[in-house]
């Protein structure tokens, strides 16, 4: 017999609110794909590069595609299985979408410029079997697979913000530092078409996670604030350990660990809460790598350092300002 519930169609006719449509054209009007970036224009570089520095640059992609495939697998699709409303569903299921390409995109990275299978294999061996890396992953995962409540969705959406907006970005440092300084100029760029995308991704996540939170009684909010700064302050400590362990060998690891604070303050932002830490001034090079518009207009030119498509807009800490609504 079949069941009496309807089933609705998504109707973009009807506005819901005064964002999801656009954050549906910012998303889509800046599809990409890994194949469009000449990641082998990189290879001359790589071989330059020490062992120590290769092994870094393996490491931290190898720990954003384990990121990027909860977040596309889990992360965005449990979100949406829960959250209320057709057209943000959609959104969300897209921007899932984007997350998939991001993990192949670094895969792309790994067939173009390591020598065997055998040397792939091992990064993913790595992201398997490191506990600093796995311990992020499962705080993670562990809230998207709870979500039972109204609560328990506010904290996956939160889970999501320290995914997306922090957490990610101990990896980005790397290829936007080397790139800043001319070198692995197109890894690079596929890292600036990333960061285009986590930055719409966050800000969405982020404004519907106030929206719920608005609904919480004042006790209720308290305590989910205190569980949001506790599962930061956790996630900082591990992502430490993290950065110590990738970049302490090439001498970053004060100044990532500079970036961990700043993009923490910057989740906060998106929250509509208090910043937790010292505010920190970053390496120049890398703020500079993400300010993310396009670097050329040609058109006709191939994906990567010239990358363009019409219709894309820079993003900006002002393009999603929603502070006065």
């Amino acid at each position: 017999m079949l069941s009496t519930e309807v089933i609705k169609a998504a109707n973009w006719n009807e506005k819901i609110d005064d964002f999801t449509e656009m954050f549906w054209e910012a998303n889509t009007s800046q599809f990409w794909l890994d194949t469009e970036i000449p990641v082998s224009k990189d290879t001359n570089d790589w071989k330059k590069l020490s062992p120590e520095q290769q092994d870094t640059y393996k490491k931290v992609f190898g720990g954003l595609t384990l990121l990027d495939t909860l977040q596309g697998m889990e992360g965005m699709p449990f979100i949406a299985d829960k959250i209320e409303g057709l057209q943000r569903k959609s959104v969300l299921i897209f921007m899932a979408m984007a997350e998939n390409i991001h993990q192949k995109s670094y895969s792309t990275i790994f067939t173009t410029l390591l020598d065997n299978t055998n040397e792939i294999s091992e990064v993913f061996e790595w992201v398997e079997t490191n506990p600093i890396v796995q311990y992020k992953a499962k705080r993670i995962a562990e809230y998207y697979r709870d979500i039972e409540t109204k609560e328990d969705l506010y904290m996956a959406m939160v889970a999501s913000q320290f995914l997306e907006g922090f957490l990610f970005w101990s990896g980005f440092f790397y290829p936007l530092y080397m790139a800043g300084q001319g070198k692995m100029n197109s890894t690079g760029e596929m890292i600036s078409l990333i960061v285009r995308d986590e930055q719409i991704h966050s800000v969405y996540l982020g404004l519907l996670a106030r929206e719920l939170r608005e609904e919480f009684d004042s006790e209720t909010v308290e305590r989910l604030n205190k569980e949001t700064f506790e599962l930061l302050d956790d996630l900082l400590e591990n992502e430490k350990k993290y950065t110590h362990s990738l970049y302490n060998k090439i001498g970053l690891d004060s100044q990532v660990n500079e970036f961990l604070l700043y993009n923490a303050n910057k989740v906060m932002d998106n929250l509509d809460l208090p910043h937790q830490y010292k505010e920190t001034e970053i390496n120049p090079i890398v703020e500079n790598g993400l300010q993310v518009k396009t670097k050329m207009t040609d058109m006709f030119s191939v994906k990567g350092a010239s990358y363009f498509k019409a219709k894309i807009a820079e993003v900006t800490d002002e393009t999603f300002d929603f502070s006065d609504r």
